[in-house]
């Protein structure tokens, strides 16, 4: 472990801000800076020594997407720029990222894809899936449009009100509790099968820890064939703009919202504000990348 590994392990031991999924991709973000840093050439550097070249350096190399061989997203980058004004703010080094992600030439993420980024949770694909837990979240994140997180937490037997589906500030991001309407018949043969399975349990195994679990669901997740299944969430978003307007949603051919007036302008309004709440989305604009402008 170099130096700079173990200072950082030290400030995310000391402070455990946030949910236990924050907590992790938080501890990955910042330990591949870490080696990325040491790759660099910079050998035997502590926290206490990193400067604003060295944030920029590491900056350069996620921008070309050297390290993982591909472009990496402006989402992403943002969510590793959290983590690490994070860490320099806990070690009072906050200036050294004082720049708004726009100042540093990354695009807002309110952008609208060209193509759907909806996946179809298959037969095919399930009978891949060999982790009984993983299997149920799987199913549970495809018919109410969940977090990964929110899939493996949830309490299936807790979370059933009948004509909704409750989740707790626990187990949803940033803290905040919503409901999910129950609206057909697989939703509720979904939760069924998944309140017996697991009693009055989780979909995380008594035995393992969340951390222990997403390693499962991330082995499982390749072995089925998927790289990540956040594309279930959007297309949950896409069904149910079918649903609240009777048309197809703009990303898959439907009318776009500038191309819309009067009664159906306001229609399409509603409905975007409706599946954000049931995403777990404090605003409306983040529809623009799961349904279209």
């Amino acid at each position: 472990m170099t130096p700079l590994e173990w200072d950082l392990q030290q400030v995310l031991k000391r402070n455990r801000d946030g949910s236990r999924g924050t907590q992790y991709e938080r501890k990955k973000t910042v330990m591949q800076f870490a080696k990325e840093i040491h790759g660099l050439g910079f050998r035997g550097l502590c926290l206490r020594n990193v400067r604003q070249k060295h944030l920029q350096k590491v900056l350069a190399e996620w921008r070309t997407g050297k390290p993982e061989g591909r472009p990496i997203s402006a989402a992403t980058l943002k969510n590793r720029l959290a983590s690490l004004r994070w860490v320099l703010e806990k070690v009072g080094k906050s200036n050294l990222l004082r720049e708004s992600n726009r100042a540093l030439g990354i695009e807002a993420r309110t952008y609208a894809p060209e193509q759907s980024k909806a996946m179809t949770l298959t037969e095919a694909v399930l009978k891949r899936v060999t982790d009984n837990h993983v299997y149920h979240s799987f199913r549970m994140q495809a018919a109410f449009g969940l977090r990964r997180s929110e899939a493996m937490k949830i309490h299936p037997d807790w979370a059933d009100r009948g004509d909704k589906l409750s989740l707790k500030s626990s187990w949803t991001k940033g803290g905040r509790p919503r409901e999910i309407p129950i609206r057909n018949p697989h939703q509720r043969e979904v939760l069924d099968a998944a309140k017996a399975f697991a009693k009055n349990g989780s979909l995380i195994p008594a035995r393992k820890s969340y951390r222990e679990h997403l390693m499962t669901w991330e082995y499982q997740t390749r072995r089925a064939g998927l790289s990540k299944t956040h594309g279930l969430r959007h297309a949950y978003a896409q069904r149910r703009y079918e649903e609240l307007t009777g048309r197809k949603a703009s990303i898959l051919g439907g009318t776009p919202t500038k191309e819309l007036k009067g009664a159906l302008r306001e229609q399409d309004r509603q409905a975007r504000l409706q599946i954000a709440a049931e995403l777990g989305h404090s605003r409306s604009s983040i529809m623009n990348t799961y349904i279209g402008r």
